[in-house]
């Protein structure tokens, strides 16, 4: 039976939690998986963002750094907006060019092609504890994981689940409906559940929900030229997170890529939040000035 690596630790927990996967060697190495051994784990995540950078201009006044993401208050909750309007800046990574999982944004900095520079980048969805995603993936090692069109324990399995889908245009299209006329994509992550399909919000999200964590997903603008990588400030239930997308955002389409392990890095402003190894990374990236 497939499952999901999604630790629910108290924060108190988290530093032990990690020790004991460094020790153990970071993953499932004895269940035959596809991929070596994961690096060590990192620090605790840290939920709290950090400042940006300052830099002095002309007159010697300290001006904020310029930065490919914004951080907005929706409800009087905080977030941060990664936007995007290049499919072709858009990467996702999975494996390393020495076969291990890149899981770390510090491993991911080696990974950038010659004359790149990170943008930001964040978690891409759902994985088992080798780091393998859980559902369908497609990146530069070419197709990984299959997609699963049907119902399943945890938050992917919440139908409708769907895709994140890079062409010359951006997508987040339902599984099923994916799985029934597949784009030719050049990145994709499955992961679930949708939070705004078609306008609408996800059938099962109730607005008293009293189970929140720290989230992060991404929604697409009606004609494709926009997508928006999001991450929560502070913990948020998958409603609000909803409503965010649809309501502050304006996407018609967004999709859940994960929670409590959810984390972000804009070099920009120095800000790389720390955590346990992820799975699939989303980002985008810039030739290098």
């Amino acid at each position: 039976m497939m499952t999901t690596w999604k630790p629910r630790l108290p924060a108190a927990g988290l530093a032990l939690a990690v020790l004991v996967l460094a020790a153990a060697g970071a993953g499932a190495q004895g269940l035959g998986s596809l991929f070596a051994p994961a690096p060590a784990a990192e620090a605790p995540v840290s939920e709290t963002p950090a400042p940006e950078t300052a830099v002095s201009d002309a007159d010697g006044q300290a001006v904020a750094a310029a930065a490919p993401c914004r951080d907005i208050r929706f409800e009087d909750t905080p977030y941060t907006v990664c936007e995007i309007h290049d499919p072709a800046q858009m990467r996702i990574w999975l494996t390393a060019a020495d076969g291990l999982p890149v899981a770390t944004f510090e491993r991911l900095r080696a990974e950038l092609a010659p004359g790149e520079t990170l943008l930001w980048a964040m978690n891409a969805g759902m994985y088992h504890p080798d780091r393998r995603p859980v559902g369908l993936f497609i990146g530069p090692e070419g197709t990984r994981g299959q997609l699963v069109t049907s119902a399943g324990p945890g938050n992917f399995g919440m139908l409708p689940n769907g895709v994140f889908c890079a062409t010359d245009r951006f997508a987040v299209i339902e599984s099923r409906a994916f799985a029934a006329d597949p784009p030719a994509c050049r990145i994709a992550t499955q992961s679930g559940p949708m939070l705004v399909i078609d306008g609408a919000l996800h059938p099962r999200f109730l607005p008293d929900s009293t189970s929140r964590h720290i989230r992060n997903g991404i929604g697409v603008s009606a004609d494709g030229q926009t997508a928006w990588a999001v991450l929560a400030g502070r913990p948020v239930t998958l409603h609000a997170f909803a409503r965010l997308f649809r309501d502050e955002l304006g996407a018609p389409n967004a999709l859940y890529l994960d929670g409590s392990v959810s984390r972000l890095t804009i070099p920009a402003t120095g800000r790389a939040d720390l955590g346990v190894p992820m799975g699939p990374i989303l980002g985008a990236v810039a030739p290098a000035p």
